[in-house]
């Protein structure tokens, strides 16, 4: 009988049998991953972080500078390429999930990012794919169809790569962790932490060593060194092959989901039966998609149920498969209503993406017009300003796991502290503040601006660039909370055999963040325009506008966003699953059920 208990506090049931997993070939897989897998799986993410971010952080200046774009375009297209190679994650953790696999579908999206990046450099290198150098007192030529056809095909391969890369790492390198077994004492969320920690450390390399590449000795270095690191990552991560734990795909995800929808529809007319026990179940049947625990069932969204009401006309008859169509197993109805169920929080994600996207257009444009002097000689790229951003995320992190955790561990009983939707909240309303004072620095960049006679002008402005800093750390301790939990959520929440398209949804949610600051700032840029030429966000002189006022209008739409947020937490039903675990004397016959709701 199914046990709903308390999220974090499973009941055992001792002496149930689980079946062998020898027949299968799942305990020899279950000897592999571990720690030792974990330097070839990073290795790939950080270089792909590495190059992405390496171009990304200072894509801004190599469009203006470099091609010669108007910097509302610049901005548009930095958000929109931001968005698509978030949006890739979806095909790439559809193939790995239905067909291919994460191991595979890593090793051949890297080789697409691999050609992407490959030709990105070429592209820097050779004069005649971008413009000639503007001249003094001439207008900039800018970037022709042929040159942009290049960088938009070169970023759509990066794109593409990165879609196979992003949600197959994350869940593949999750994987590698059995927590099934009590001999792999590292928990999915400690692992989570990690992959975030190694993947900032990769942003920070990007954001000093490589921007100052960049900005001091050439385009072609600095997209250079990253392509090589990917091209040595892919090696590595093919060398480690044998070490890992390979989980088989078990067919199209959307297939089911779909199968579940067109069932229920057609049994939309029947009524409900009066025990839930009466519904259709088949372990046989789910067998491949339910590995590590089978789903149980829950009381929302009763009308899905019907796909699971076994009629006369299914004809149903034993030792048969019925036709998914017609008829659903509970597991397969609650599969669909786990993802619906994690709709609402999704979502909720979205905003502060779109406030941390400013940091690569507008913020770095306040950068640039500031002082960045540190010495005489030496001063800071603009494009390395985000450093305080992953110094501030690394920081959180560390003390999150180290002291944090364990600290807030003995009050609330949690294995991991707090909650991934408690953690996310955090991070929410870290946000907030964020933008907010982005608005005030922008005020007072303006003030001395105006009081040495430079609003007109595009001279630097006799401030410290390290005024930005409050609201480039504060977006990094947000993220240290919100998008780890966010990435934490889609992992543990979603059906064990859609993991790498749920924690696609993750990026679909940065990609959705990214267009929706597009779409932002085109609206402002053409609503707040005045007859005498004045905008918001003016397109050559920020010192013209009102940046706070945009900020500030982000700023309210993350309360109002916050208050959405809270609402959905609160109304969230924890996937409630049957867990197969094995006992620690490595007996695959002695086993124990577990029935819990995941948290």
């Amino acid at each position: 009988m199914p046990i709903y208990m308390v999220p974090g506090r499973p009941v055992k049931q001792q002496g149930m049998k689980m079946e062998k997993m020898e027949e299968k070939g799942l305990h020899a897989k279950r000897q592999k991953g571990g720690l030792a897998t974990m330097p070839f799986i990073f290795a790939n993410e950080a270089c792909e972080k590495l190059a992405v971010v390496g171009f990304n952080t200072n894509m801004i200046s190599y469009l203006t500078g470099q091609l010669h774009m108007p910097l509302t375009k610049a901005a548009n297209t930095l958000t929109n390429f931001g968005g698509t190679a978030s949006l890739t994650p979806l095909l790439g953790a559809f193939f790995a999930d239905a067909y291919a696999g994460r191991f595979w579908t890593i090793t051949v999206a890297s080789i697409i990012y691999q050609i992407g990046m490959t030709s990105l450099t070429l592209s820097a290198t050779l004069p005649n794919l971008r413009p000639p150098q503007c001249k003094e007192d001439e207008v900039c030529q800018e970037a022709d169809t042929g040159q942009l056809a290049i960088l938009y095909a070169s970023l759509l391969l990066t794109a593409l790569g990165s879609g196979g890369i992003r949600p197959c790492v994350v869940a593949f390198g999750a994987d590698q962790f059995d927590e099934t077994d009590p001999k792999q004492s590292t928990k999915t969320w400690r692992y989570f932490n990690w992959y975030y920690f190694v993947m900032g450390v990769s942003i920070l390399l990007a954001v000093t060593v490589l921007v100052y590449v960049q900005d001091n000795v050439g385009w072609g270095l600095g997209l250079g060194i990253p392509t090589i690191a990917m091209f040595l990552s892919i090696i590595a991560f093919i060398i480690g092959y044998p070490l890992y734990r390979n989980l088989d795909p078990a067919g199209s995800p959307f297939t089911r989901l779909l199968q579940v929808s067109v069932a229920a529809f057609r049994k939309r007319k029947l009524s409900m039966v009066s025990d839930p026990k009466l519904l259709y179940e088949n372990e046989e049947l789910d067998a491949p998609i339910s590995i590590g625990g089978r789903l149980l069932h829950t009381k929302q969204m009763k009308f899905l149920d019907k796909a699971a009401i076994v009629t006369e006309e299914d004809n149903l008859k034993a030792g048969e498969t019925p036709n998914l169509w017609r008829l659903n197993t509970v597991h397969r109805v609650e599969e669909l209503k786990s993802i619906i169920r994690m709709g609402p929080i999704w979502a909720a994600g979205i905003l502060l993406i779109t406030a941390y996207a400013q940091q690569s257009t507008f913020s770095l444009q306040q950068a640039k017009s500031m002082d960045r002097h540190i010495s005489k000689s030496f001063q800071i790229p603009a494009g390395s300003m985000s450093v305080f951003t992953m110094t501030s995320m690394l920081t959180t992190i560390a003390i999150y796991d180290r002291f944090l955790v364990p600290f807030v561990r003995r009050f609330t009983g949690l294995e991991r502290g707090i909650t991934f939707l408690q953690r996310m909240g955090i991070g929410f309303v870290i946000s907030i503040f964020a933008t907010l004072v982005a608005g005030f620095v922008e005020i007072k960049r303006k003030h001395a601006a105006a009081a040495n006679g430079l609003l007109n002008s595009h001279h630097t402005i006799p401030i410290s660039v390290f005024w930005l800093v409050p609201q480039y750390s504060l977006h990094g301790i947000a993220e240290a909370f919100m998008s780890i939990g966010h990435l934490e959520f889609f992992y543990d929440q979603a059906p064990e055999s859609m993991r790498s398209t749920a924690t696609a949804l993750f990026w679909t949610a940065i990609s959705v963040g990214n267009y929706v600051s597009t779409l932002l700032v085109t609206l402002v840029h053409k609503f707040s325009a005045g007859p005498d030429g004045s905008n918001w966000l003016p397109d050559n002189n920020l010192n013209k506008g009102k940046l706070e006022y945009f900020y500030w209008l982000i700023t309210l739409m993350q309360v109002v966003n916050l208050v959405y947020y809270l609402i959905c937490a609160k109304m969230y039903t924890f996937k409630p699953v049957e867990i197969h675990r094995k006992e620690a004397s490595d007996s695959i016959d002695d086993g124990v059920v577990e029935l819990t709701n995941k948290a």
